[in-house]
């Protein structure tokens, strides 16, 4: 799915935000918009020490942001496949796309989740944005913790605007990413970038700064957290001068109209943090190939976030040469009928209307699911003739991937 129209309102609008906003000025046209963080720098290597090694797993510590004038390091795992994992013959030794994986709120490094890539053919990185060692204990040098208190500070200079946990959180992303390309047995042009719920947050806005990525999949995160998330109360809190400056350094919708990579959104229905109308203002400020995965009460964790197939056949479709997922053209809706376009390298075998007449909080909307049709390369659905009405469509391959179109309402 492709998004184009709605770009330069949203782009527009956010350069206004960003006019009134001490510390951060607004970018010409067609420049990349960096906020607070020095690109050129985070790029380079960071000095590593690199820790012991079990399985396909080794420890590393590597250089990160400063703090309060004193230097700081990330912790984080790196994996690479070995023999027997799911590696080409000719790739046995490399060089492997890479991997970026960031956690969520309440996270840390996964060596799991590291383990997963590596067994997919893949060098993965996966660090500890919580300012913690391998035992989840305090480092005495390391970055903001991940609690509320260090996401939403009040600020007014750019030295205050960088003592905040996402300055320290992306820069640690970038620096990570920096560390896997310059590994002798990762190709560098072959990275891509997933996070789950803060971590998919930190995506969106990592891949919306980072032009090496090549491919990126936030999972329940995403941008516009002031006009409807979980974190109204602390943006009330803040007031609305301080939820300006913090909206215009660090929501991921100043960072989305930067994204050039593919991009997969993964999201449910009822996502108790990230709700579906700021989801759908997120993915479509980006000005790139978008691709949408809703699912129906999909629950929240980071178990359940990194699970999903789709995600790593999409990440295959565009580092490996994998077949892609099935594509849906805009869904449209006429004579009380949705319709998309389909194209489908592996069959689709499924198609399905989901729909809500709730009204009220997202996440507390009941969902049903009917069939729909498929044939001659669309799918389509009749409507339930009950008002106000929230629908999508999505379809399902011969591997059980599902993709769908985004969301649409009538009153």
């Amino acid at each position: 799915m492709r998004r184009l129209l709605c770009v330069r309102p949203v782009w527009c609008c956010l350069l206004m935000l960003a006019a009134t906003c001490p510390g951060v000025a607004a970018e010409p046209a067609g420049i990349r918009f960096t906020g607070p963080w020095d690109m050129a720098q985070l790029k380079k290597p960071p000095a590593a020490d690199w820790g012991q090694k079990t399985g396909l797993v080794q420890e590393v510590y590597y250089a990160g942001e400063p703090l309060a004038g004193k230097p700081t390091r990330v912790f984080a795992y790196y994996a690479r496949p070995e023999a027997g994992d799911r590696v080409p013959r000719g790739r046995r030794h490399g060089p492997f796309p890479g991997m970026v994986l960031v956690h969520g709120g309440g996270g840390t490094a996964f060596a799991q989740w590291a383990t997963l890539w590596a067994k997919r053919g893949y060098a993965a990185i996966a660090m500890d944005l919580g300012g913690c060692g391998p035992d989840k204990k305090r480092l005495d040098d390391g970055m903001p913790a991940q609690g509320h208190p260090e996401k939403f500070q009040k600020f007014t200079t750019d030295e205050e605007a960088r003592s905040l946990w996402t300055y320290h959180a992306v820069a640690a992303a970038i620096r990570g990413h920096s560390l896997l390309a310059a590994r002798e047995e990762v190709d560098p042009q072959q990275t891509g970038l997933t996070g789950i719920s803060w971590g998919g947050y930190l995506t969106c806005i990592v891949a919306g700064l980072d032009d090496r990525f090549k491919v990126a999949v936030p999972v329940y995160g995403c941008g516009f957290l002031h006009e409807n998330s979980c974190w109204l109360g602390e943006f009330a809190r803040l007031g609305p001068e301080q939820t300006k400056r913090w909206v215009a350094h660090y929501d991921p919708s100043r960072y989305l109209p930067g994204v050039r990579c593919p991009i997969l959104f993964v999201n449910g229905t009822n996502d108790f943090a990230y709700p579906l109308d700021s989801y759908q203002k997120s993915y479509r400020a980006v000005p790139g190939p978008v691709d949408v995965r809703i699912e129906v009460r999909m629950p929240h964790g980071h178990s359940q976030g990194w699970a999903p197939k789709e995600i790593g056949l999409y990440v295959d479709s565009i580092l490996t040469g994998g077949d892609p997922l099935p594509k849906l053209g805009p869904m449209k809706t006429a004579d009380g009928k949705a319709t998309a376009a389909l194209t489908a390298k592996v069959p689709a075998v499924k198609g399905q209307l989901h729909y809500t007449t709730d009204t009220g909080a997202w996440n507390k909307r009941t969902w049903q699911t009917v069939e729909a049709k498929l044939a001659d390369g669309t799918i389509a659905a009749a409507l339930p003739d009950a008002r106000p009405l929230v629908y999508y469509l999505s379809v399902t391959d011969g591997r059980n991937a599902m993709v769908s179109t985004e969301h649409a309402e009538l009153p």
